[in-house]
């Protein structure tokens, strides 16, 4: 049987502060995703949903129990970039993820640290602009794309890296919902192409288009079905 391609056991983790006790956010999680799944997280604020992702790809280690990707497990630093290629993560806030003056550059970023070979590092960049429909935006800077855009532009840099896994955090909250719709279309594009989809969000109806969700309560796995048994009156 072929092992997950995330998995979380025994979880917890205290978020560290200067003063006073450390407040627990993740209380003995325990947990798998399959490769191709497209999982949704739900939960109120404060809940540990980004906590819980940013321990998906080494941003954050466990405080105790173990996080495993394609079975390296994130306590090890060695293992870090390779985790990081595996999973990729575009954030609520896409502006601190465009780190260069010209979009097409922004997108280089990341295979440009991986020495990739500059044909291949175009062919990357040029697919990513393609599939995120920013091809036409590749020579603007980030800073002039709306909210919208950059969320496109943030995910293309992450597709250059040829993750197995891409983490979507909250990324259409501040979006209207024609920036929501087309980020929710190019979310189903990608799963339908064989990516594993992990999406955090306060929309039901985002939710209800995964084919499995879990949500998070006090920092504890409360609830892990299909859409239809959480959303049931009887949940």
């Amino acid at each position: 049987m072929p092992q997950p391609l995330i998995r979380v056991e025994n979880l917890s983790y205290s978020h560290p502060v200067h003063s006073g006790e450390a407040v627990p956010a993740l209380r003995g999680i325990n947990l798998q995703i399959e490769e191709g799944e497209y999982l949704a997280i739900i939960g109120a604020n404060g809940s540990g949903k980004t906590t819980l992702a940013r321990h998906f790809n080494a941003l954050l280690r466990p405080g105790t129990g173990n996080v495993w990707v394609n079975g390296l497990n994130t306590r090890d630093s060695h293992n870090h970039p390779a985790i990081r290629t595996l999973v990729g993560m575009v954030f609520q806030a896409p502006e601190d993820q465009l780190v260069a003056t010209v979009l097409e550059e922004d997108v280089a970023f990341g295979p440009e640290n991986l020495n990739l070979p500059p044909a291949e590092i175009r062919q990357r960049v040029d697919e990513a602009l393609h599939v995120t429909g920013m091809w036409e935006q590749r020579e603007r800077p980030p800073h002039l794309l709306s909210a919208g855009q950059m969320q496109r532009a943030a995910l293309a840099g992450v597709l250059t890296m040829r993750p197995r896994c891409v983490v979507f955090d909250e990324t259409t909250a501040m979006l209207d919902p024609g920036g929501r719709r087309m980020v929710k279309e190019l979310i189903q594009r990608l799963h339908r192409e064989g990516l594993t989809v992990i999406v955090i969000t306060h929309f039901m109806q985002e939710a209800a288009n995964a084919d499995r969700v879990i949500v998070l309560e006090h920092g504890r796995l409360a609830l892990d079905g299909s859409p239809a048994q959480i959303f049931s009156p009887s949940s």
